[in-house]
């Protein structure tokens, strides 16, 4: 039995590796934050979300399919919640019951009856569960999945499952053949199927049947241990393929939870963000090889579970657009979009639902991110060569399907030098197809990217009102030559910074010695 609920004809490569800048990209795009909410508590649950988080889908068949199961759940959450519960427990069962350490036959059998008591009971509220709400699930993959439980989970299984256990315990006794070999050493061990209990009609009738019998005496361990290590060979086969069965539908459990797993945390995120009051929406994904991306109301998942009031969105359109450029005043949020779009990216390719009035985006293999780093004193090397290996690292990964998020990279060196190593670096990336993001605050940069692909690219800038005050929304504009960090100067220390030289009037030429002090200081 296979649950299928993440992929319509195969299983979750569970035990496949993480990206290798996964750390990396849990940090710039603050998805612990995503990933806590997700789990809810449950560790189970946060890592099956990482897992299928970070490996995006690049089939739109496969990712509608998701969204149909959790459209499903979504609306019928009690069906999520108690199938999730049901595993569960019928896996915690399973390790409460006392394990095998002989392993032996007579143990082995012992055991796997009980296990198999305990899954055929869990097998039958799974069935009940399923008969009960088939008809209000319409989903492709839990349809499926309540069709096979009803057919291969009839009356007569469990009639037959449970009249095979009882007799496995063995309560009259065990029947075993045997057949002589060379040296009269018995061969052919089988276990065979008691007959059934005569009445005391048939007993009366046809008298006792003569039986050859042996009783071991008091005592006699040697007659005891020989006589167990007879009944074993008997119980081999039994016992192995009863622990295999039990495995088999332990199994199903186990796959099943996982993949509950995931639209567990999908529920328990909806609920957070549904709860403040911030929209959601089922993405449109575009197949790849067309830079794409449209948005209405985009925000942050992360920062708005992070605050408790609703985040400001943003309504972009930049369809057929390879690179966009966002500047603008400084705490305008740039970033915070950055990672918007990174976010709704992964949430999308994996099936969830994304942040925001309306999303479509065009699918990418993987996403990059190389955000800026703060000082470390423990490198060994300069903050510029650090960021230069870790593009090198992320440049090796890179296919031409894939989406690379840059926020004020390369500015650890000065404006001339820095903007002509992302300026060689991102023309090589558009040149090899890769979807770029650049948050960027070297105006050199921007204007020169603005001359060579203005028409072809999208710049937005954060929108800053005359008296200073954010909005939080980009709009489209090319670069300005100023971030505005006066504004950042008079909001922390509370007054307002001088416009004009020291030691002199506002409009007052400074003399040649002001001058040459404050082109030092510039440089």
């Amino acid at each position: 039995m296979k649950a299928h609920l993440l992929y319509p004809d195969r299983d979750f490569a569970w035990e496949a590796q993480l990206p290798a800048d996964e750390a990396d990209l849990r940090r710039d795009l603050d998805l612990d934050t995503l990933l806590d909410a997700m789990a809810d508590g449950d560790p189970f649950v946060r890592d099956t979300a990482c897992r299928v988080l970070l490996h995006p889908l690049t089939d739109t068949q496969a990712i509608v399919y998701r969204q149909q199961v959790l459209d499903d759940l979504l609306t019928h959450p009690e069906v999520l919640l108690d199938l999730y519960r049901l595993t569960g427990e019928t896996l915690g069962g399973e390790r409460g019951i006392w394990p095998d350490f002989l392993h032996n036959p007579s143990t082995t059998l012992f055991r796997a009856v009980r296990v198999m008591e305990l899954v055929t009971q869990a097998l039958h509220t799974l069935r009940n569960i399923c008969d009960y709400h088939k008809a209000d699930l319409c989903s492709p993959g839990l349809a499926t999945l309540c069709h096979m439980i009803h057919t291969e989970l009839d009356d007569s299984y469990f009639e037959t499952t449970e009249e095979h256990l009882r007799r496995l315990k063995f309560k009259d006794g065990t029947l075993i053949s045997a057949e002589l070999g060379p040296g009269c050493k018995g061969t052919h061990y089988l276990l065979r199927r008691p007959p059934p209990r005569r009445t005391l009609r048939e007993r009366w009738i046809t008298g006792r049947t003569p039986t050859y019998t042996y009783r071991l005496p008091d005592r006699d361990e040697n007659g005891a241990r020989a006589l167990a290590e007879l009944r074993d060979r008997g119980l081999n086969l039994a016992a192995d393929a009863l622990a295999r069965s039990g495995d088999h539908i332990l199994g199903f459990f186990a796959m099943l939870r996982r993949e509950l797993a995931f639209y567990v945390g999908c529920h328990h995120l909806h609920q957070h963000l549904t709860t403040k009051g911030e929209p959601l929406c089922v993405p449109r994904l575009l197949p790849p090889g067309r830079p794409a991306l449209g948005c209405q109301g985009l925000y942050d998942a992360c920062l708005s579970l992070r605050r408790t009031e609703r985040l400001v969105g943003n309504d972009i359109r930049a369809d057929d657009t390879q690179l966009v450029v966002i500047t603008g005043a400084n705490e305008g949020g740039k970033s915070t979009f950055l990672r918007s779009v990174g976010v709704a990216q992964l949430m999308a390719q994996c099936g969830m639902f994304t942040p925001a009035t309306a999303f479509s985006t065009d699918l990418r293999d993987q996403v990059f991110t190389h955000f800026r780093r703060e000082e470390d004193a423990t490198m060994e090397s300069g903050k510029l060569d650090e960021e230069l290996a870790r593009m090198s690292r992320l440049a090796d990964q890179m296919t031409p399907d894939s989406m690379m998020l840059f926020n004020e990279s390369f500015a650890a060196t000065n404006e001339r030098e820095g903007s002509e190593l992302a300026r060689q670096i991102i023309n090589a990336l558009l040149r090899a197809g890769i979807k770029i993001f650049l948050v960027t605050h070297q105006y050199d940069l921007a204007h020169s990217l603005h001359h060579q692909h203005g028409t072809k690219a999208l710049f937005l800038r954060a929108e800053r009102r005359p008296d200073g005050q954010r909005t939080f929304q980009l709009t489209p504009g090319a670069a300005l030559p100023t971030s505005f960090g006066e504004d950042l100067y008079q909001l922390i220390f509370d007054t307002p910074l001088r416009t004009h030289p020291p030691g002199t009037q506002p409009g007052q030429e400074p003399d040649s010695t002001t001058t040459r002090r404050r082109r030092m200081a510039t440089d």
